[in-house]
């Protein structure tokens, strides 16, 4: 076990440093949102999507560690942290538990912030077909699909002179 428990803690750390990035990488596109600097916004999309890359791979190796240590300690390979804690050193168990609760919460924090940016974001989308909806009355109605996607709308087949003239 004296190999095993620093990876694990060591795991938890990185875990923790890669959700604390995450959201990092969101708070930075929700000011992108509220300052409507779309030009950032693209390239946000892509560090968010290439940091839950990241964390995934980071949550594979902390679930990897876990297991190893809780089959060392002649647990199920699926046993979680409340199983696993109590059969740690003594000195070991506050540490351990304090990076696995700060995992959750910081986790709980990011979900969150996700849910925010996913509002604003559609909202702008929103507010952005209603804006060609009455420039272009006829471009079609604002309703969902049945994959829960706002159908693409046509443009008008003249041009905008031409429908001005």
């Amino acid at each position: 076990m004296n190999v095993l428990l620093p990876n694990l803690i060591e795991s938890l750390r990185d875990e923790l440093k890669q959700y604390g990035e995450m959201l990092a990488r969101l708070d930075h596109q929700q000011h992108l949102v509220m300052r409507r600097q779309t030009d950032d916004l693209n390239r946000s999309v892509m560090d968010i999507n290439s940091q839950a890359e990241v964390i995934a791979a980071t949550r594979c190796e902390r679930e990897r560690q876990q297991s190893r240590l809780a089959r060392r300690l002649e647990l199920t390979e699926t046993a979680g942290f409340g199983e696993i804690i109590p059969l740690l050193p003594a000195d070991y168990r506050p540490l351990v538990q304090a990076l696995v609760q700060e995992n959750n919460e910081l986790l709980i924090r990011v979900r969150q912030r996700a849910r925010q940016n996913h509002l604003l974001l559609s909202h702008a989308v929103e507010h952005m077909q209603r804006l060609i909806n009455a420039i272009f009355p006829g471009a079609g109605p604002t309703t969902y699909n049945g994959t829960g996607q706002v159908p693409g709308t046509g443009m008008p087949q003249h041009s905008l002179y031409e429908a001005v003239g």
